[in-house]
């Protein structure tokens, strides 16, 4: 059964309704399902852009069009998408005998939108849609630790880890972009013969679809319907220190007055995991933080913010315990003596999906923190390796958000962006591990998680940095280094220190940060001071050949702040990414489609890492279609775009050419 219902198109067959909207300008969401009613949950599509499409019914089925987009549907309810031009771009996977007119029509009986029910309730739901180009290219998805930039052939799972972010929006080079609008877990496959997305457990299905001529129109395009980045602060735009982790409130103001006293640019210093008395005691030990609001003033006068490492992990034996247990803002467990996690104590979670528990936590961090002046947080998920997948049963498990839709980690940073914005700090910043599509918008500054500290753990970030931006979460960082390990005095690992370092220049964000080696000595019994720190991470830490290499980018990096600016400025008003693959700033280069490690600073800066030990030089493609030269060094010579040229990469100094 096809009918038309005010804007929207509706198909019934079986017990299967399927619903398609136009949603945006040259955009639809479709939406189906197998229960009694259509679930009426927006998940990231929180902007509406609900438009008038042109919908006919016709003798073999429904057309709708919507700008640029034309959509057909079957009498036995196949959806295939066209460009303006008649291009196909999607058509949905069908090998079943429901339309024998239809020429794939097929006796293996494979449909393309499959409801397989779970015992117990909900369904297991696979889309699969044809490989209609073997020459396609798909990226987006998220951050994945992968040295693959191109996603075609990738088998991708749909959830979120330590250093995995599962962000479900992909950009195709046939020009069309696809948001999985559905938080649970599962699974996305982008075969050459079939692609698919799964949902292991769910009541329906939900993606939203746009066309578009270029990256930047899709990326752009979803931004107008998931939202933006608010306005980075200026705090945001220089350099940041940190490590594993400054014990107490002396250690880390003289870290920041060593910076002082050598003139150096410090933006933000960070006070990391346990400067709390109990986890769950939101606010500083006064063991060792004795003053704090003394220290966040001092920081202030040097032109310093700080930062706080904030858990949602409650101590079963920390001051609030007891309140939150009674009045249900903690998680709970199917069966067995509720705990969440083991480190440091025996914890559980608060219950990020409980506006109450949320209000609770933010008026303990406004009162500890936020009024002594501090204004950004790092939200530390502690591990969210249980992501949720039964929406009924949702607050039995860490996971879900269900009045956003996003995985844990992302209601809890809505959670503090809400309260902050109740507070009147509007410009935020929560430093997360994890995100999902939509984080942007709750001011997520997402970082690559505790990674190695290894070249090819390098290589592999940049990937996943340039497909944070093209899945549309344009704050992106990742520990300066490496997370684990690293010996400051080991001359192979100061060489990577200082190729990280350089690349970090040109991040949306430059944050220093890793567990060094070797572990610190325990300096007290009580409170955080059991978690021992790790070895100096500091730019004078690696050698005096290092920290003038540092010492200069630091410099380098002050010297774009009004460009940095500008490019925030870009992300929040439109979603432009802020590092962005070579072919966002040059569609029509075909060479920029297949390059993948270099990319481009904003529109003026490209920007070629060294990825290798010994490497002094490297091949560098420049694009086509203007003139290069190179950057922030005495070079006078330009470049010819559309050619590969070697580079000189000294150790002090990767490659980086600017547009003219």
């Amino acid at each position: 059964m096809l009918k038309i219902d005010g804007k929207r198109l509706i198909y019934h067959y079986d017990a299967e309704e399927l619903w398609i909207e136009a949603w945006g300008k040259n955009a639809v969401r479709i939406r189906a399902t197998k229960q009694a009613l259509m679930p009426e949950t927006d998940w990231a599509l929180t902007i509406s852009q609900k438009e008038k499409a042109d919908i006919d019914i016709t003798e073999g089925g429904a057309v709708l069009k919507n700008g640029g987009l034309k959509l057909t549907l079957s009498d036995g309810g196949k959806i295939v998408i066209y460009k303006a031009d008649g291009t196909k771009v999607f058509e949905e996977y069908w090998r079943t005998r429901r339309d024998v007119t239809d020429p794939k029509c097929s006796a293996i009986e494979v449909e393309g939108r499959e409801f397989k029910p779970n015992v117990g309730g909900d369904y297991h739901l696979t889309m699969r849609f044809e490989s209609v180009d073997d020459k396609e290219k798909i990226y987006g998805m998220g951050q994945y630790q992968q040295r693959n930039l191109e996603l075609k052939g990738c088998d991708l799972e749909l959830a979120q880890r330590n250093s995995q972010a599962s962000v479900p929006f992909m950009v195709s080079s046939l020009g069309y972009g696809l948001l999985w609008n559905n938080p649970a877990v599962g699974r996305a496959f982008f075969g050459k013969n079939i692609m698919s997305f799964e949902a292991y457990a769910t009541k329906y299905l939900d993606y939203w679809f746009v066309v578009g001529d270029t990256p930047g129109d899709i990326v752009e395009a979803y931004a107008s319907v998931t939202g933006t980045v608010p306005m980075m602060p200026e705090y945001g735009l220089g350099f940041w220190q940190c490590k594993l982790r400054y014990q107490t409130q002396e250690e880390l103001l003289e870290v920041a007055r060593e910076y002082n006293k050598r003139k150096i640019p410090l933006d933000m210093i960070v006070a990391d995991f346990f400067h709390w008395p109990k986890q769950g005691e939101w606010k500083f030990d006064k063991t060792y933080w004795p003053d704090p609001k003394a220290m966040v003033d001092e920081l202030k006068d040097m032109g310093c913010e700080l930062m706080v490492s904030i858990w949602p992990t409650v101590d079963r034996e920390s001051e609030n315990f007891d309140e939150m247990l009674e009045k249900g803002y903690l998680i709970r467990t199917e069966r067995g003596f509720r705990t969440g996690l083991y480190f440091q104590g025996a914890t559980v979670h608060y219950d990020a999906t409980n506006p109450a528990a949320g209000r609770f936590v933010w008026e303990k961090v406004k009162k500890n923190y936020y009024d002594l002046g501090i204004k950004t947080f790092w939200l530390d998920e502690a591990e969210p390796e249980y992501t949720a997948y039964d929406f009924d049963n949702y607050r039995y498990f860490l996971g879900t958000d269900l009045e956003v839709g996003n995985y844990y980690p992302v209601g809890y940073a809505k959670g503090f962006f809400d309260g902050q914005k109740e507070a009147g700090q509007e410009n935020i910043v929560n430093l997360l591990r994890c995100a999902w599509a939509g984080s942007q918008k709750y001011g997520a500054l997402v970082w690559s998680g505790d990674i190695a500290s290894s070249f090819e753990c390098l290589r592999n970030q940049l990937s996943a940095g340039l497909n944070m931006g093209m899945a549309g979460i344009p704050w992106w960082t990742t520990d300066i280094g490496g997370f684990h390990g690293g010996n400051p005095n080991d001359p192979a690992f100061r060489e990577l220190f200082a190729r990280w370092f350089e690349w970090g220049t040109f991040l949306p964000v430059m944050r220093l940060h890793g567990d060094r080696e070797p572990r610190q000595p325990q300096f007290g019994t009580t409170g955080g001071a059991t978690c021992r720190s790790g070895a100096p991470n500091e730019i004078w830490s690696y050698g005096d050949e290092v920290y003038e290499i540092c010492k200069e980018h630091i410099f380098l990096r002050e010297s774009m702040r009004d460009y940095i600016r500008g490019l925030m400025s870009e992300a929040h008003e439109s979603g432009k990414p802020v590092m962005r693959t070579l072919f966002y700033e040059f569609p029509d280069d075909p060479k920029a489609w297949e390059t993948d490690d270099e990319y481009m600073f904003g529109d003026k800066y490209l920007v070629a890492p060294v990825f290798e030990a010994g490497v002094r030089k490297r091949s560098v493609y420049l694009p086509a279609g203007c003139r290069w030269k190179a950057a922030f060094v005495n070079d006078e010579v330009v470049y010819d775009g559309g050619q590969i040229i070697m580079a000189d990469a000294p150790l002090g100094r990767i490659p980086v050419f600017e547009r003219v």
